[in-house]
């Protein structure tokens, strides 16, 4: 058995962190699905699958107590950090994935949170940019959503502090596209529905009359999205084959990979100024951290991403310009092309057999869970990874 050393031995550990339903919430727990938690409090609070008219009750049900929350930690995570005005409860976990499911958030009802996390795209979407309401392209690609928990910003250029400010600037801006002016609106028509309207009022003490507000949403997204933990993966296990084997050790070696994937999530949260998207006189329309930070010396840096999962979410970079994951490692293992990037981003002389190691070791970073789903989360123009071809038969 290969026995990886402790992680603070090969990199430093990563900042702790801070931190985007349909009415049938469907049962599960099936070995390696990342569900919430549930008791008898938290489904007394509002069945998900009364009728449309059900009536809620005319007074709110009692709030819910604050209680201890029962992590449910795979193979080599630790429990995230939690903002002191958004603590975990599973009654706020279950209300989140509900409304991480929930098209209705959106500004026309055609996407969820889930739309650009899906499953089968490691939880990503697959696409090089991502695509809100009325197929709008935007300026990026989709991160994994596994381990946000971790960041200590979020987006790429990491304009948002915590999950909380990022589940509201996706809700008013391209991600969903509900816009500033209408996010009250809506939030107080998603409280309103009666699958809803009793979980808000125990969930967030609100007494009868009072509106459900963006961050009452805000919060109970977040708190939803700080289950979402990659960890129990071959790595996390010590159970790494020859190659993956061979790739770890060039990972820390040889290729200087820790040097930015450092940490149990593989992200320093710092971020670089890599040549990504630039033309050849070293310009990009997309300025990156500059446009969050202001300071000329962040232009075209980029948030260092989570390798976990990685095999799963091409294409790949901030402008998803690398289909192929070989090639992206290539690239970053092969060094600039140019003048002014990141003193650490240098040509480290690996061999075709050693970058198909690294290729080989990311493998191992395969988080082993899937999101549980609510109802029909289908999108048009948002499909699963292409099936190989049919063999061809045989000629006669």
């Amino acid at each position: 058995m290969y026995a990886r050393p402790p992680h603070h031995a090969t990199s430093h550990r990563l900042r702790h962190a801070l931190a985007c339903g349909l009415c049938t919430l469907v049962a599960c727990g099936e070995p390696g699905e990342v569900a919430p938690k549930t008791g008898d409090k938290a489904e007394k609070a509002g069945k998900a699958d009364e009728p449309a008219d059900a009536k809620a009750p005319e007074t709110p049900a009692e709030a819910a107590p604050a209680e201890d929350y029962a992590w449910e930690l795979p193979q080599g995570m630790r429990a995230p950090e939690v903002p002191a005005d958004n603590p975990m409860s599973a009654a706020k976990v279950e209300l989140g994935h509900k409304l991480f499911m929930d098209k209705r958030l959106s500004v026309d009802g055609t996407r969820s949170c889930y739309s650009c996390h899906q499953n089968e795209l490691g939880n990503a979407d697959g696409r090089a940019k991502a695509l809100g309401p009325g197929d709008k392209e935007l300026a990026r690609n989709t991160p994994t959503i596994w381990n946000v928990a971790y960041h200590t910003a979020l987006y790429w250029d990491g304009r948002s502090p915590t999950l909380e400010k990022q589940a509201i600037g996706a809700w008013k801006g391209g991600n969903m596209g509900v816009g500033e002016d209408k996010l009250a609106a809506k939030a107080a028509e998603i409280g309103a529905l009666p699958e809803y309207k009793a979980e808000f009022a125990r969930v967030f003490a609100l007494k009868d009359g009072d509106p459900v507000l963006p961050e009452h949403v805000a919060k109970a997204l977040s708190a939803y999205e700080r289950t979402l933990l990659c960890g129990g993966t071959a790595w996390d296990k010590n159970s790494m084959n020859e190659a993956q084997q061979r790739g770890w050790e060039l990972f820390r070696g040889k290729a200087a990979c820790t040097t930015c994937h450092a940490g149990d999530n593989f992200s320093d949260d710092l971020y670089h100024k890599m040549g990504i998207g630039l033309s050849d006189a070293g310009e990009g329309t997309d300025k990156g951290r500059l446009d969050a930070s202001k300071d000329p010396a962040d232009t075209y840096k980029f948030r260092t991403p989570t390798l976990r999962n990685v095999t799963r979410t091409a294409p790949y970079f901030h402008d998803g310009s690398v289909a192929d994951l070989r090639t992206a490692v290539k690239m970053m293992a092969g060094g600039p092309k140019r003048e002014g990037l990141d003193p650490n981003y240098a040509d480290r002389g690996l061999t075709d057999a050693e970058v198909d190691d690294l290729v080989a070791f990311l493998g191992a970073l395969e988080c082993p869970g899937s999101l549980a789903t609510i109802g029909d989360q289908t999108v048009p123009g948002i499909t699963g990874p292409a099936q190989p071809a049919a063999p061809a038969a045989p000629a006669k």
